[in-house]
């Protein structure tokens, strides 16, 4: 009888084992995390309107500390509150919780949160003697609320308006960085706080004016006879 060839040699060492899978509780991507995070807040208790009255508090509190001259702290809560103002809306489209009221209320408190901030700074213009400035505090809260007037009105009217220069983000912008660098050591004598009243009073302004061309050229557009 023939023997059969001898097989391969039986290995002494065993093969690497691959890692199974992981478990589901151990991925965490930063989509995964995010996903969470927003799942976690839309089934807390959080409203919109919190949000929102957290935002008027902050900056009513911005208002206090301009009275007091502490124009840094100011500004900072000016900016987290107006950063809060921002994100309700946010929130409100992505739980689904927001209501018609809160809408409004959103809208009503935006108002009056510039115009008490506003204010706090027109007084401290006053003290100072400084009649120049109080009067262009006086045009920008006008002028601010007039480019909130021509939206709504352009659209009650059918036309879409958010056109212009000096809408809400800039005009936050442009007041944080009045409020917080309106000492600044690092600037000497000049002071920003004059110059970004200035600023908002000329943009808030030329804002309106091209709103209103806006909607006129839209309304003509929509009378016109096709051809």
């Amino acid at each position: 009888m023939t023997s059969s060839p001898p097989g391969p040699a039986a290995s002494t060492t065993e093969p690497p084992q691959r890692p199974g899978p992981r478990r589901a509780s151990q991925v965490r991507t930063a989509a995964d995390v995010r996903s969470l995070a927003r799942n976690r807040l839309i089934e807390s208790r959080l409203t919109p309107n919190a949000i929102s009255m957290t935002g008027f508090a902050l900056n009513v509190a911005a208002a206090v500390l301009v009275t007091q001259r502490l124009f840094f702290l100011a500004g900072l809560a000016f900016v987290v509150g107006s950063v809060m103002d921002t994100l309700d809306g946010r929130y409100s489209r992505m739980s689904g919780k927001g209501t018609v009221f809160g809408a409004f209320l959103d809208s009503t408190l935006d108002r009056v949160e510039e115009g008490i901030v506003l204010a706090a700074v027109a007084a401290y213009f006053s003290a100072r003697g400084d009649d120049l400035a109080v009067a262009a505090v006086v045009v920008t809260v006008l002028g601010s609320l007039m480019v909130s007037y021509t939206r709504a009105r352009a659209e009650a009217l059918g036309v879409e308006c958010k056109v212009g220069l000096a809408t809400r983000p800039v005009r936050v912008v442009i007041l944080s960085a009045g409020l917080l660098f309106a000492r600044g050591a690092s600037l000497g004598d000049f002071q920003l706080l004059a110059p970004a009243i200035y600023a908002m009073a000329v943009l808030t302004w030329f804002t309106v004016l091209q709103r209103v061309l806006h909607v006129r050229r839209a309304l003509q557009r929509a009378s016109a006879p096709s051809a």
